[in-house]
């Protein structure tokens, strides 16, 4: 299952459905693929022009004799870096223009989010749960003087 953050436009939703968003709080293969395309997509400006700059260090580097690997490692970590944090990227740049968080849905996909949030339904309860008993007895300790387990470990005894 997957996260969604729920954002509302500045000054409330006003029963617009549309402007809503739901933002995926998870791994985006598409800033991994194209990683300046999608932030320039998402209007994430500095992040795009960083990225563009890192990866054409990155290519300079690979056609060097001897820095290929660093050039590789650049440029995948560049690619990680934007699948992993460029939906929370998206998210701060909204928050900062002034959208309101409405809250966290997880839901199998994006059309069970949208459903979950503007028709209310409350998650399915597994019912009949049984609390378990965790209370675990302390036993004394056969070689030292004191009660009870040692270093919080119930029923160790200081053997090997």
């Amino acid at each position: 299952m997957a996260s969604y953050l729920i954002l509302t436009p500045p000054g409330g939703p006003d029963g617009n459905q549309d402007k809503t968003r739901f933002i995926r709080d998870s791994f985006s293969w598409r800033a991994f693929l194209f990683p300046t395309l999608w932030m320039i997509y998402h209007r994430l400006w500095l992040h795009a022009a960083a990225a563009f700059l890192l990866q054409g260090i990155a290519l300079e580097l690979i056609r060097r004799p001897g820095f290929f690997t660093a050039g590789i490692a650049i440029l995948i970590g560049v690619r990680i870096l934007a699948a992993l944090e460029g939906p929370n990227a998206v998210y701060r740049r909204l928050v900062d223009a002034g959208w309101k968080t409405e809250g966290l849905v997880s839901a199998q996909n994006l059309a069970t989010a949208e459903e979950i949030h503007f028709l209310g339904i409350e998650p399915k309860r597994e019912e009949n749960i049984q609390a378990n008993n965790w209370d675990i007895p302390s036993y004394p300790n056969s070689n030292s003087g004191r009660g009870g387990s040692t270093f919080g470990l119930p029923g160790y005894d200081g053997g090997r």
